[in-house]
């Protein structure tokens, strides 16, 4: 059983940046795959961006290209979300999600990902 955890959240100003770690128990070299996901109140849990881990392939959702940043630090065996140019409509959880099976599909989908962390709330004032 994996375990991720996220850190990083806080309160921060429109235009601003946080930069989210998820930490993992298990190496994440070997992984499938690696998201970042975030749920508004009142919405559904959407994607943000994924890691296809073996090449290295790299997925945004529209909403924050251009903006947020994903990464993995495998030595540090930590997923990274680095967020730029905040703004209030980017408030809600954000979630970090780790799978290690393969031939699931695509990285961009939430039922790809049978491991999640907690969550780390971010919150953006105007």
């Amino acid at each position: 059983q994996a375990q991720l955890a996220e850190s990083g959240g806080g309160s921060v100003q429109a235009g601003g940046s946080l930069r989210l770690s998820c930490t993992s128990s298990h190496y994440i070299g070997t992984s499938s795959c690696m998201g970042w996901f975030r749920q508004a109140p009142g919405k559904e849990r959407e994607v943000l961006a994924d890691i296809y881990t073996p090449n290295g392939e790299i997925n945004y959702a529209d909403s924050v290209k251009g903006r947020f940043t994903i990464s993995q630090d495998k030595d540090r065996n930590t997923l990274y979300l680095q967020m730029n140019s905040l703004e209030p409509e980017d408030t809600a959880m954000y979630y970090c999600a780790g799978d290690w099976s393969y031939g699931g599909g695509a990285c961009n989908r939430e039922a790809r990902y049978k491991y999640w962390g907690h969550g780390t709330q971010v919150t953006v004032s105007s």
